[in-house]
């Protein structure tokens, strides 16, 4: 069996794609698999750290605002569509895969569509509610389409019916202890901890609104706050020892640039504030966690918006639209929630009915149904 995988750009396409190709070695050991990007993004770094094989191609996305210099840009990206089609018809006939699988992003696309024109098997997976341009255009030739929800199958005119797969997880988000969880943190049996992050780079609007939540609220030792700055939010501890809040050893509020140990934080938690991307939405549902989720308004399509509602229609989430993060709205919903203990098992419990907890299998059953 030989399989590549075609995913790039961002952590939600890519480690989904390691995920499914680390599932489908273990259940094929004589596998071979090739991933296939750019050398400028993070998958030149995650997929050889994974221990596959990569080789990359030349490829940038278009851009949709109008102007001048996107106007070049996008002409300059016509040429490097040429280009990519050549590099990828090289490899593919080097490597002679048995099937193509695209996980989204633009590195995707040629990959796949050359797949398809060479008459080798193809498939896609899409992580969001809401399709990207790609796999839109993907969907209506490839052999399989797999989706992480269902309500993206109104956006998408697939020759094929769409199997729902869900969004492989980490096994160690899984398989992380509560109880383990809370004592390592510090968090007391009856605190309610409240897990807070926008991405890791950051996001400015929901660092101004959690200095503003943990200022008011920190006092109440009933409540843990954990909060993740992201690489542009240093500035956040010193705002908040100019507003009298302590944080660190001793107290109820820890500050952290990056959070490198995800599965213990989610374990610990009684409440997430999350932007809405597909994999820390497939992270929330598999812990079975209460959410306040504040979707990103700089994504393709308003996809996360899509993503997020998918909880909320399952009475799983609160969603605040970034634009409407002003006069304390976050605050009162994280009161609402954190002061409500059956509504966070509520949401909790109902958000776990959602996760599929064996996506990354149902990935490598499609994978091999197609490859027979």
């Amino acid at each position: 069996m030989k399989v590549v995988f075609a995913a790039g750009g961002t952590g939600g396409h890519i480690n989904p794609a390691l995920a499914a190709a680390g599932c489908l070695k273990s259940r094929n050991p004589d596998a071979e698999i090739l991933f296939i990007g750019t050398e400028e993004h993070m998958e030149s770094r995650l997929v050889p750290q994974a221990g596959f094989e990569f080789k990359t191609i030349h490829i940038a996305g278009f851009q949709r605002k109008l102007s001048v210099k996107n106007v070049i840009k996008n002409i300059r990206t016509l040429g490097l569509v040429l280009k990519s089609t050549s590099e990828t018809k090289k490899i593919l006939r080097e490597f002679c895969p048995d099937a193509v699988i695209g996980f989204g992003g633009y590195v995707s696309g040629p990959v796949v569509r050359t797949a398809h024109k060479m008459g080798i098997k193809t498939a896609i997976h899409e992580q969001n509610a809401f399709p990207g341009v790609t796999n839109k255009a993907l969907a209506k030739d490839v052999d399989r389409v797999m989706l992480t929800v269902e309500q993206a199958e109104k956006y998408l005119a697939p020759k094929n019916e769409p199997i729902i797969t869900g969004l492989p997880v980490r096994r160690e988000i899984f398989d992380a202890d509560r109880d383990f969880a809370r004592a390592k943190l510090g968090v007391g049996e009856s605190q309610i901890m409240i897990l807070s992050m926008g991405g890791s780079l950051g996001a400015k609007t929901i660092n101004e609104n959690m200095v503003e939540v943990i200022t008011e609220l920190c006092s109440d030792k009933r409540l843990v706050f954990m909060h993740s700055t992201g690489k542009y939010g240093t500035w956040v501890p010193a705002k908040l020892r100019e507003n009298g809040v302590k944080t660190g050893v001793g107290t109820n509020v820890t500050v952290r640039e990056y959070i490198d140990d995800m599965d213990i934080c989610l374990a610990a938690s009684d409440l997430v504030i999350s932007r809405a991307g597909a994999s820390s939405l497939s992270e929330i549902e598999a812990v079975g966690r209460a959410s306040i989720l504040i979707p990103s308004p700089n994504v393709a399509e308003n996809h996360q918006y899509h993503n997020a509602m998918t909880l909320v229609d399952n009475d799983a989430a609160r969603v605040i639209e970034e634009k409407d993060l002003h006069d304390g709205r976050l605050l009162e919903t994280v009161k609402e929630l954190a002061y409500n203990p059956e509504m966070l098992r509520r949401f909790g419990e109902n958000a776990k009915k959602i996760a599929v907890m064996n996506s990354a299998e149902k990935i490598c059953e499609v994978i091999e149904d197609l490859i027979g």
